[in-house]
């Protein structure tokens, strides 16, 4: 785990509450980055703290770069892998059509891909993306707001488990329509995954001042945990990640925080290792 906030980070830019106040550790934009046994290096969403990033993961080299869609903190560090820093060569970058045509329609993007910065890859939902020995990675279509392009989770599976990378979604009731699906758990079993990292955005709606779900659509944790329950035998291990700067699970010792525990579930941590 190389990242685990929303895409402001933590602390945000502008933010002045205590949220973000006498903060110790950063918290980087949620990104995900994967190292085969054979030694290839793949990386789930360019931010802007890549440097960052890479020394958590103890990795300076990319060869295959996913995107799960066009909004701001999952691809505006895209232009640091190009000629004024990294000058990257032949990186697969591996994106949706509805991201290829955003792409295309970038001037700074494109031209990376003329320069040879990215090799572009192009999937749609059901797709596996990448493949190699006992690695695969399939992509998921799911509702999210598509003003620049559509959304895609990840399914990374190993020789002894999978991970569901669903970071953003709008509702849980678009998401389950949108996969035949009347639980989050049918989903996820559906899926077949042994670990979700799921959209943990807001801990509640009334999270924003002055704004609500319908203009910063995710499913508060708290929908999701009266939705879950208590973890059950079998069931996979759920895992908020993506969080708002606002959000209570950033403080350990918080009620919400424990609530979250009780219920058998967990917050991720950056540096956190999953062996698949």
């Amino acid at each position: 785990m190389l990242g685990i906030a929303q895409d402001g980070g933590h602390p945000q830019p502008g933010c002045l509450r205590p949220c973000c106040a006498n903060i110790t550790e950063p918290h980087y934009p949620v990104s995900l980055g994967i190292r085969s046994r054979e030694g290839t290096n793949l990386l789930i969403e360019a931010t802007r703290y890549l440097g960052e990033q890479f020394a958590i993961w103890g990795q300076t080299k990319v060869d295959h770069l996913l995107l799960t869609h066009a909004h701001l903190g999952h691809v505006d560090g895209l232009g640091l892998f190009g000629r004024e820093a990294l000058a990257a060569r032949g990186i697969e970058l591996h994106v949706s059509d509805d991201m290829y045509h955003l792409i295309d329609r970038t001037p700074q993007w494109n031209l990376m891909h003329q320069q040879g910065v990215f090799n572009i890859q192009t999937f749609t939902g059901g797709d596996f993306v990448f493949s190699q020995g006992e690695l695969s990675i399939e992509a998921v279509r799911i509702p999210h707001r598509a003003e620049l392009s559509d959304m895609h989770a990840f399914i990374i599976r190993g020789p002894s488990k999978s991970l569901l990378f669903l970071t953003d979604h709008d509702t849980w009731n678009e998401t389950l329509t949108a996969h035949n699906c009347s639980s989050i758990r049918e989903l996820l079993g559906k899926l077949n995954v042994d670990i979700a990292l799921v959209d943990g955005t807001f801990w509640s709606e009334n999270e924003l001042p002055g704004r609500n779900q319908a203009q910063v659509p995710h499913p508060p944790v708290l929908q999701t945990l009266n939705m879950l329950g208590e973890k059950k035998q079998g069931d996979p291990d759920i895992i908020f990640t993506h969080l708002n700067h606002t959000n209570p699970l950033y403080n350990k010792d918080s009620e919400q925080y424990a609530e979250v525990e009780r219920l058998g579930w967990s917050v991720a941590h950056q540096g956190q290792r999953f062996n698949l």
